[in-house]
């Protein structure tokens, strides 16, 4: 029998973090889960939750069909805090035609060579920060794959990196509480940024204009995509295009990358394996790591009323209401066990054993089912690349004596470190 929301608990008191104040924003939802269960309302900034945690809740969290309850709607409302209008308003390519199997191959190629360039950069021995060292590998690795001729290299990759970084779309979740002032200041920052980044892309378009350029990529496709416009309307779709997609694509996957160096260097027989080429343990680790260092907030924007059953109870829930759950507060406490890193808990891309759960959906690292990341196999396969070679390549000492710690107020992605991560590096 489907009852009224009104059934369910509210958290009073609890806000989220672009709302108010909140010192751990996965410690307060996991504080009101404690007191109200598995399936409760959160009232914050004018907004309506509905989180849910319990085994059936998670499993009807995951069967929500998107014109129903979508994701895309969800991320758009996030992101926006963050991005200007602009960046989302008619584009012709999107984020998920980044991951063509002939496409796949061809940023591995990309990231191969960046892994060279970043070799270059940071020569035989020294000190790096690692989190910055892999968000620049990200920066060079897309914009190598899909922001056109010259893109990833020299001065133009240098302006087009100061420029993503104003235009990082993860500061929406992972700094909320600084989104107040981004809108006070009418996004004026990333707008110069964006204006920055279409001037760089127009180059780029003039060169894979000309006799004898490649063709073929995601770029190209991008270009073809506006051919039929008037030369400026056309650049800024191209531009805006490319920066969606670089947006959207690279700074979680750069973020896992740290989290893995940061527990392989924890885990030296582990990291002695992966130095030696075995690729399949880089991939179980790089699935541990990104468990543990999940930060996110699944959400789903419900567009049309739906009927959810929360385990305990089947409610209607209106449009324009949010159901979501927080895979910091599963993926470490769902079975016994789960608070170590252990990569030989992981079989390909699921967990080897699934018994001590209630629900197999209950702990992930890249979703289930149709929700599951669509660039979850580059994904893994980028990261193993990218692993092998650092611990292959290098000797790395820590300079930190406790594991770093994420930043309290992010609710979403990949963790963030809220330490600095200094890693001494030597040339094997």
């Amino acid at each position: 029998m489907v009852g009224p929301l009104d059934v369910l608990p509210v958290a009073r008191g609890v806000g989220l973090p672009w709302d108010v104040v909140v010192g751990d924003a996965v410690a307060e939802l996991a504080d009101a889960r404690a007191v109200h269960g598995d399936s409760f309302v959160v009232r914050s900034g004018g907004d309506d939750h509905l989180f849910t945690f319990s085994p059936v809740g998670v499993e009807s969290f995951y069967a929500l069909p998107e014109d129903v309850a979508s994701k895309g709607v969800a991320d758009y409302l996030m992101l926006r805090r963050k991005l200007p209008d602009e960046v989302f308003a008619g584009r012709r390519v999107l984020p998920d035609a980044l991951f063509r199997r002939d496409d796949v191959s061809a940023y591995l190629d990309h990231l191969e060579h960046a892994l060279d360039a970043t070799q270059a950069e940071l020569g035989g021995a020294g000190t790096v920060e690692l989190f910055a060292l892999t968000r620049r590998l990200g920066h060079r690795l897309g914009l190598a794959s899909w922001a056109g001729p010259g893109c990833a290299d020299g001065d133009t990759f240098e302006r087009l990196v100061t420029a993503f970084d104003v235009l990082d779309g993860s500061e929406a979740f992972v700094h909320p509480d600084a989104m107040a002032a981004v809108a006070a200041a009418g996004k004026v920052a990333e707008r110069e940024a964006l204006d920055d980044v279409a001037d760089v892309v127009a180059q780029a378009v003039r060169q894979a204009d000309s006799p004898g350029a490649d063709d073929g990529g995601l770029f190209d496709r991008i270009v073809a995509a506006w051919a039929t416009e008037p030369v400026p309307v056309r650049d800024r779709g191209i531009a805006m295009d490319v920066a969606l997609i670089h947006i959207a694509s690279m700074s979680n996957l750069m973020a896992a990358l740290g989290w893995a160096v940061v527990d392989l260097m924890g885990h030296p027989g582990h990291a002695r394996l992966v130095a030696a080429g075995d690729a399949g343990l880089a991939r179980r680790c790089a699935l541990e790591s990104i468990r543990l260092a999940q930060r996110s907030i699944m959400a789903r924007t419900v567009v049309r009323p739906v009927a959810f059953d929360t385990g305990a109870v089947v409610v209607d829930v209106p449009a324009g209401w949010t159901i979501a759950t927080l895979l910091p507060l599963l993926n470490t406490s769902a079975a016994r066990g789960l608070e170590a890193w252990d990569p030989d808990r992981w079989h390909h891309h699921r967990l080897a054993d699934t018994s001590g759960l209630a629900s197999p959906m209950l702990v992930t690292a890249f979703g289930h089912g149709k929700h599951t990341c669509p660039a979850q196999s580059f994904s893994l396969a980028a990261l193993s690349m990218a692993m092998i070679r650092l611990f292959h390549d290098y000797e790395l000492s820590p300079h930190w004596d406790h594991h770093p710690r994420p930043v309290p107020a992010q609710i979403g992605g990949v963790a963030r470190s809220a330490d600095q991560c200094l890693v001494d590096y030597r040339r094997r």
